[in-house]
């Protein structure tokens, strides 16, 4: 029986400090607008707080996660044009960006 894995791309985000809350829900929102879009080689989003205390003490306050099948699904909507817009909306707000990448078991 083969394994069933799918790749998980989480995106952590420390968000400059003069950065308004009304900014950083904003951002969730349209986060949440993309993910209605469903590119179709997603198979999950989410958007959260919920951060490892490792990362909340590194100052990480933010995450969202992705799930796709393979590494040419998650390349593919890499470049994407909603996502190019989205990170283009994010990108005045963050200090600092962790990727990481790993499989998991479904």
């Amino acid at each position: 029986m083969a394994e069933n894995k799918q790749l998980r791309h989480v995106v952590l985000l420390k968000f400059k400090e003069d950065t308004p809350p009304a900014d950083i829900t904003r951002l969730e929102d349209e986060f949440r607008s993309l993910a209605k879009v469903k590119v179709s080689v997603v198979k999950q989003y989410e958007w959260g707080t919920n951060v490892s205390k490792e990362n909340f003490d590194r100052g990480y306050t933010h995450c969202f996660l992705l799930t796709f099948a393979n590494e040419q699904d998650r390349d593919t909507y890499l470049h994407h044009a909603d996502h190019m817009a989205f990170v283009e909306l994010l990108k005045p707000h963050i200090g600092e960006v962790t990727v990481i990448d790993y499989w998991a078991h479904h």
